[in-house]
């Protein structure tokens, strides 16, 4: 039985790697890496494509595959214990959550500020010199932890009025659940509000006599807000998952120009020997899955490593794509590995259901498979 899991399981990561191997390198922003093409229709190309039968069979058996995947590990539930204790890694690193979303945040926003463009490298607006500082500022603030809720609540709102104006902000959509994330958990540790809390609950100290904010200000702030901090999760993966699809569809599937583009311009059928169609299709597709499954919150933790490699084929394969551009990307699913789909997910439901993968590893130990009746005759 442990042989036969683990020519399955063998299998199922050998065909998500090539999945993943096959759409990664196509798996950027088009906006900030195509060299320009011509306009395609799209409604045209589109039927065209899905109306090729070598396109609609890769896809389809794609589909079929992860779909089929997916179903079997629910079925096998291969390597409990190795999962169980890869899920209570990731969550005793809770404590450092508040850190990796402010660094998260912080280092792009120094990026757009030293570069002079808004969030977004697609979008830069009225004086560079008034950008520069806006983004350096909330970055180095952020980075420090100082007024983090403050700061992020700002920035935030600053991406949000300007966003109906400069429709392109949405290629940096994840700086909404990004920001919104910071302002729930705060700065966490270290951090520059950490340092000034103990401070000022240390009556020992001077600070402590004449404290101006701290507990008039933020004490009261965490307290309305420290029951909404479980939703954590959900507002990050819930944001991911839109920003996924947002760029999936309107990247790929609805700018065939510029998509195709990009693999004439970096060769991609010289990687993998297809079409270009199935490329770009491919890839916007794959984009739009993930993000799908990241709003249902269903096999949350293991969706987030494929974003995660997907960005790193990315950055690896896309020499002229600006690393900027996803090390927010990068940090929110790292932060989704950490807090897993949260509440309101699929993930809670089949857990419910089958069990959780510390439970059925429990079982196994408690409960070990019976030898075949052959195998204890030859033993006897």
């Amino acid at each position: 039985m442990h042989i036969q899991r683990r020519g399955l399981l063998s299998g199922g990561l050998a065909l998500g790697a090539l999945l993943i191997a096959f759409v990664g390198a196509a798996s950027g922003h088009v906006e900030y890496v195509t060299p320009g093409g011509d306009p395609i229709p799209v409604l045209p190309w589109l039927i065209d494509a899905f109306t090729t039968p070598f396109i609609v069979a890769v896809l389809l058996g794609g589909f079929l595959a992860t779909v089929a995947g997916l179903t079997l590990y629910l079925v096998v539930r291969p390597f409990p214990a190795d999962i169980a204790a890869f899920r209570e890694i990731m969550a005793d690193y809770e404590d450092l959550l508040a850190w990796l979303l402010r660094l998260s945040m912080g280092m792009p926003m120094i990026a757009a500020g030293f570069e002079g463009y808004y969030f977004s490298p697609a979008v830069s607006i009225g004086d560079p010199t008034a950008l520069r500082l806006f983004g350096i500022a909330v970055g180095f603030l952020l980075l420090f932890g100082l007024a983090t809720r403050a700061t992020a609540l700002i920035a935030l709102l600053a991406y949000l009025v300007v966003l109906p104006f400069q429709p392109m902000l949405l290629l940096a959509f994840e700086f909404v659940p990004g920001l919104l994330a910071v302002a729930l958990v705060g700065g966490g540790r270290p951090s520059a509000d950490s340092l000034i809390a103990r401070m000022a609950d240390d009556e020992r100290t001077v600070y402590s006599d004449f404290d101006p904010f701290y507990r008039r200000v933020a004490v009261p702030f965490a307290e309305r807000i420290n029951p909404y901090t479980r939703l954590t999760p959900v507002i990050l993966r819930v944001g991911i998952g839109i920003a996924f699809i947002y760029l999936g569809i309107t990247q790929k599937l609805m700018r065939p120009g510029d998509a195709l583009a990009v693999v004439e311009w970096y060769n991609l059928t010289a990687v993998v020997p297809v079409a270009p169609e199935l490329w770009v299709i491919g890839a916007g597709l794959t984009e739009a899955l993930v993000g799908v499954m990241l709003i249902a919150g269903a096999f949350t933790r293991g969706f987030s490593i494929v974003a995660f490699i997907l960005f790193t084929t990315t950055l690896f394969g896309l020499p002229d794509d600006p690393v900027v551009a996803h090390i927010s990307l990068f940090g929110l699913v790292s932060a989704l590995l950490i807090t897993g789909s949260g509440p309101y997910a699929v993930d809670r439901w089949l857990e419910e259901r089958l069990g959780s993968a510390a439970e059925v590893a429990e079982q196994q130990v408690t409960h070990p498979a019976q030898p075949d009746v052959e195998e204890a005759t030859t033993d006897d």
